[in-house]
């Protein structure tokens, strides 16, 4: 893109409009999937679209590759948080260097470390196990504080209100990049 842009005419256009696409696709696949969490609601954002779930709705969660929520009778999944294959199929063993990234490590030192009146030694914890488990805790506080159990009407009613939202400048940004691409190669 920048070679074209800098020197007209020495860049074919499909290859300029393929680039562009494929710099789309990148930031819609790999930038731009994440999970966060609001005062009551879970939220999810995937490739296209961002789902909001209330945290007292949720009746399963877990992590394995992808972020899986079941609440009521559907099944939502977010690739923003995972586990690595290998950690989930070998467990806890330690695995060879990672070829990107080599320094930083697969988990962090707990930095404050035990209180001085216990005989605790310092732990390390797993960035996905700690995100997980607050994501339990979460669940957890907003079903107490709604008095909402686990595969109840209530959580079926609550559940009807999730919130599906379409990540229109990501769709618009493909459909239009698509659609360019095309025309550069008919043209």
């Amino acid at each position: 893109l920048v070679v074209g842009v800098v020197r007209p005419g020495e860049v074919i256009a499909p290859v300029l409009v393929g680039a562009a696409l494929g710099g789309v696709l990148a930031w819609a696949a790999l930038l731009r999937p994440r999970v966060s969490v609001s005062p009551n609601t879970l939220h999810l954002r995937n490739m296209l679209e961002t789902i909001e779930i209330p945290l007292a709705a949720v009746d399963e969660l877990v992590v394995r590759q992808v972020l899986a929520v079941r609440v009521g009778e559907k099944k939502f999944v977010c690739p923003g948080l995972g586990r690595r294959l290998r950690k989930m199929v070998k467990g806890s063993a330690a695995s060879p260097t990672p070829l990107f990234l080599p320094d930083v490590p697969a988990s962090m030192p707990d930095a404050l470390g035990p209180s001085g009146r216990t005989s605790k030694r310092t732990t390390s914890v797993d960035y996905v196990d700690h995100v997980e488990s607050r994501l339990h805790d979460l669940v957890r506080e907003a079903r107490t504080r709604h008095g909402v159990t686990r595969y109840s009407d209530e959580a079926l009613a609550l559940a009807a209100t999730v919130r599906r939202r379409p990540a229109w400048p990501e769709i618009g940004g493909l459909a239009v990049g698509g659609l360019a691409f095309l025309l550069t190669l008919v043209v």
